[in-house]
């Protein structure tokens, strides 16, 4: 048989299994999420976050509002679009009519940016934690302009947001955008308190139902996640991660796992350690080879 005789072939046997109605061959393009559009708005929302590090030219003071009031009307526009295709790609509002779902999602959008003010609050927390408890950080912009951690944290704090808001998809895509980008992996359900600090970062995965209180520092390469998934979707719902207490250490490579796990207050948790039943205030945690 000649080459083009079998690529015809080839290409007729692959065109053939786009026509039974598996999952993977969904092609509704006009109302599917758009993961690069999606990330296009992560940009400008890190422009709006810290728009002194995320613009692309520099503002004068008096121009500054101006610009900056066209990049917010650009993402509640962009941003009510791709909520609009997840919410009804993913059948989360069915009962409700096209009109009735654009209406909801206009709530959810202006509920979402009505945040923002909230979210840099807690951002500018953030950066007091890493300034204070990193010696390698030189300023405050160090921090913001080459940190992975703060980055992995920004796109999570604005993700939760819209998790909380019962936004489908875009969550995920946006925290697995700052996972790409990172190598830090936080789940957009996880709850996470302020003064977070994340040194080093590579690694590190954060599920789901995980809950950290306030001033937490976590090193590359910790796990916080669930004792097994062998119940599959069963288990959706339950609370499958630990649950961190306030000025919580966590060094390099530890593991905590579990949904009973707690750690308490002042707790510090080695390097390698597998931690997976409770540990009381103020103790230390070392793991012995």
């Amino acid at each position: 048989m000649d080459f083009d005789k079998r690529t015809e072939e080839t290409v007729n046997k692959i065109l053939k299994s786009y026509e039974d109605t598996k999952e993977i061959n969904e092609i509704d393009i006009a109302n599917q999420p758009d993961k690069k559009a999606i990330i296009e708005i992560i940009h400008k929302l890190l422009k709006i976050l810290y728009p002194g590090y995320y613009s692309d030219r520099i503002y004068r003071q008096y121009s500054l509002k101006n610009n900056m009031a066209a990049t917010i009307e650009d993402v509640i526009f962009n941003l009510n679009k791709q909520i609009f295709n997840v919410c009804k790609y993913g059948n989360v509002f069915v009962e409700l009519s096209e009109d009735e779902l654009k209406e909801k999602v206009a709530d959810i959008t202006f509920a979402f940016v009505d945040k923002i003010p909230e979210i840099r609050e807690v951002l500018e927390m953030d950066i007091d934690a890493f300034y204070e408890g990193d010696p390698a950080a030189y300023s405050k912009a160090d921090i913001l302009l080459s940190y992975p951690g703060l980055l992995a944290i920004s796109i999570y704090r604005m993700a939760h947001e819209l998790y909380l808001l019962g936004v489908p998809m875009m969550p995920r895509i946006m925290t697995e955008y700052g996972h790409s980008e990172t190598g830090i992996d936080i789940h957009p359900g996880a709850t996470i308190d302020k003064y977070f600090f994340i040194d080093h970062g590579t690694g590190i995965v954060i599920g789901e139902t995980t809950s950290i209180g306030k001033h937490v520092k976590i090193y590359q390469g910790v796990t916080l996640g669930g004792l097994s998934t062998k119940g599959g979707q069963a288990m959706k719902g339950s609370k499958r991660h630990p649950t961190i207490g306030n000025n919580v250490t966590i060094y390099s490579g530890a593991s905590i796992l579990g949904g009973k796990t707690i750690i308490e207050d002042d707790v510090v948790i080695g390097g390698n350690a597998f931690v997976t039943e409770s540990v009381s205030k103020g103790s230390r945690v070392v793991f012995e080879n």
